[in-house]
């Protein structure tokens, strides 16, 4: 799986809370929580974020509570995958569970930048920069996880 877009990104420790209020948890429709991603931390977030759009953070991306609306509010905005030094355990699993790649890498990643990530070889290419990158390439289950739009898809057999 190759995925590319422009960089959307954040500093260290965004917490569940600014990634998704709480006072948006009220529904569980993907679409409409869209529409509030990353609103108390970026009011232009849910305005300019396009498909296929890659979000990066520093350190300790995903922390506080373990709300599952958070990566899911992330994915339906359009973003492809999360690039983070480190996330909390909890948000990386919530991530993985509805299909939406996590990677943890020190690549450096700035704001505007374009990357290719392959994340079947575990390699970001910043095409901006022209760097390469490497990370540790998902295990086969959750590759299969991932390609499946999450874990339930494919404990169901199905892409969804």
């Amino acid at each position: 799986m190759i995925l590319k877009g422009n960089v959307i990104k954040y500093g260290d420790n965004v917490d569940t809370d600014v990634i998704i209020p709480a006072r948006y948890l009220n529904t569980a429709d993907g679409k409409e929580l869209a529409k509030h991603c990353m609103e108390d931390i970026d009011k232009t977030f849910a305005s300019r974020v396009k498909p296929g759009d890659i979000m990066a953070a520093d350190n300790n991306f995903g922390c506080g509570s373990s709300r599952e609306h958070a990566p899911l509010a992330i994915k339906e905005s359009g973003i492809s995958v999360v690039v983070a030094k480190s996330f909390a355990r909890i948000f990386y699993r919530n991530a993985i569970n509805i299909g939406l790649p996590i990677i943890e890498s020190d690549a450096v990643i700035n704001d505007g930048d374009q990357l290719e990530i392959d994340v079947e070889k575990g390699e970001i290419r910043n095409l901006t920069t022209g760097t390469v990158d490497t990370f540790p390439p998902f295990p086969e289950f959750l590759q299969k996880i991932i390609a499946s739009g999450g874990l339930l898809n494919s404990i169901n057999g199905g892409n969804k």
